[in-house]
């Protein structure tokens, strides 16, 4: 049985739960826009925002007393696992599906055109419609 937090700890516990929230957006939206502006320069600031989810995670973990069981310390490890990837993944799979939805579009006969290459640079790529308007 897990032992309840001490009312003492009870603040500490709101602020690491709420770094968490913040942290973990923060690291998310630092990540994409990185990679959607191709501005590198960007992850470390990401990366720093999960180590600071990192520590949020882990202060949270020990003031609600879950290292005590094997169970309680694979979620944890699961979840600050899960943060980390999370965006990699997503973003392959929001890159693989958008450059497929330009190539595969069994609609619309394409023979006579080009399909037109997808500029990562630029912001408004996701922002294009998937498929074009037949003229």
């Amino acid at each position: 049985m897990i032992e309840p937090v001490k009312l003492a700890d009870f603040f500490l516990t709101f602020l690491s739960a709420a770094s968490v929230i913040l942290f973990g957006a923060v690291y998310a939206l630092l990540f994409a826009y990185a990679k959607v502006s191709k501005m590198p320069r960007l992850m470390p600031l990401a990366y720093s925002a999960y180590a600071v989810l990192f520590a949020s995670v882990i202060t949270l973990a020990k003031v609600t007393n879950l290292f005590g069981s094997a169970f309680w310390i694979s979620l944890v490890v699961v979840m600050l696992v899960g943060y980390l990837l999370a965006p990699h993944a997503i973003w392959h799979l929001c890159v693989g599906t958008h450059a497929a939805s330009h190539h595969d579009d069994p609609v619309a006969d394409k023979s006579d055109q080009t399909p037109a290459p997808l500029n990562f640079g630029s912001v408004n790529t996701f922002h294009q419609p998937c498929k074009e308007e037949a003229t």
